[in-house]
Parts: C-alpha cells; sequence; structure tokens
C-alpha cells in the first residue's frame, strides 16, 4: 500500500526534477523561445541542492565525485527530457563551472549541434574572471558579455515579471539565426541571496527613505 503514496520519505527526494518554464513578459524582441530551469525551486532554493546530496550519499568516495559528474547525470537528462530533445542553445552563468559543465556535456553528447553559452557579469558569485579547474572550456560556443548594469536591470524586470535573471539568454533569442529555437537558461537560486548586491540598491535606499507617522 505504501507505494501508492505521494508523500516522499524525506527532502532528500525533492530534489532535482525541477521544472523548465517559459518566459513570456520580458521577451518582446526574441524570435527565439526562451525556457527557464528553475533550480531555485530546490528543496534549499539552490543549483548546489545536486551537489550537496550526492558529496554526503557519496562521502566514502569523496574525491571521485564532483559537480560537473551531479549536473551530467542530472541537469542535462531532465532538461532533454522536459524540452522534448528540443533544446537548441544552454545558457548559464559560471561559478565553479560546475553547472554549465556538467549539463553541457551530456547535452552536447546527446546532439552535438546544440550550443552552449556562458553569461559573464558582475552579480555576486559569477564572473569572477578566473577559469574555475571544473570548467571544460571546450566544450563552450560562446562566452556572452553582459555589462553590471545590464544584468542588474535585467534581474529587476524579471523580480517583477518573471522571478530571476536571464539577460544572456534574451541578447541570444534577439539574433535573426536563432528564430524558432529553444533557448534553456538555468535559474541558479532566488534573488533574496543578492539582497546586499547594488541589485537591491534602490529598494534599499527606498526603504532608508520612508517616514513613519
Amino acid at each position: 500500500m505504501e507505494s501508492q503514496f505521494a508523500i516522499k520519505k524525506d527532502i532528500t527526494q525533492l530534489i532535482g526534477n525541477t521544472p523548465l518554464v517559459f518566459l513570456n513578459n520580458i521577451t518582446e524582441g526574441c524570435v527565439a523561445r526562451i525556457a527557464a530551469k528553475l533550480e531555485y525551486l530546490q528543496s534549499c532554493c539552490s543549483v548546489k541542492d545536486r551537489i550537496a546530496l550526492n558529496m554526503i550519499e557519496d562521502a566514502e568516495k569523496k574525491g571521485l565525485i564532483t559537480p560537473g559528474k551531479i549536473h551530467y547525470e542530472t541537469t542535462g537528462p531532465e532538461i532533454w527530457r522536459d524540452s522534448g530533445g528540443r533544446i537548441d542553445v544552454l545558457v548559464a552563468g559560471v561559478g565553479t563551472g560546475g553547472t554549465i559543465t556538467g549539463t553541457g556535456k551530456f547535452l552536447k553528447e546527446t546532439n552535438p549541434k546544440i550550443k552552449v553559452s556562458i553569461c559573464e557579469h558582475l552579480i555576486q558569485g559569477i564572473g569572477s574572471g578566473i577559469i574555475a579547474p571544473v570548467l571544460e572550456v571546450d566544450l563552450l560556443d560562446e562566452v556572452i558579455q553582459i555589462s553590471s548594469e545590464e544584468a542588474i536591470e535585467t534581474a529587476r524586470l524579471l523580480a517583477l515579471k518573471e522571478g530571476a535573471a536571464a539577460a544572456a539568454a534574451i541578447k541570444i533569442g534577439k539574433r535573426p539565426e536563432n528564430a524558432g529555437k529553444l533557448i534553456v537558461a538555468i535559474f541558479p537560486s532566488f534573488g533574496e541571496r543578492y539582497l546586499s548586491s547594488p541589485l537591491f540598491e534602490s529598494i534599499r535606499h527606498e526603504v532608508e527613505q520612508m517616514t513613519f507617522d
């Protein structure tokens, strides 16, 4: 009888299988469709949930498990499955390099025509200018340069309309050669992680100026 219930055994069973959702309200001018992989819907609201779970489960094999391997086995197959194999371009930021390396490697092995792009900008944890050891640069087809101002403004628009940042995907989606293609952008975490960054500077300033009678 237990197998008939949808109740999870524990919180770890909620990790993975995050949804793909089309962006609708900020894609004006795009000739491609853009979908977001909502990694912030993980149990602890981050793409790193996958890595943490595998590190714990395979603690005795420490050193053999890398972030890239984990995304190769989970995030990549999920995107391929949920897009029905129709993904044309993968876009993600590069922090440790694990997400884009593992996901991109799986997708390119499945369909070599898929393009893999990273966005380089100054949001916290992304765009440090340092090539992480995990990052396999030979997988990359393009590095999209996004100014700090552009990234922050796009994130603000998304916070109002969609919920996360995808400036690089929108840039790629406006190119004529991508008409009708499907671009998947990975949204790694919630915006509350950047409350101390310039992303929320205007909101902090507005709150500081508030007066109460």
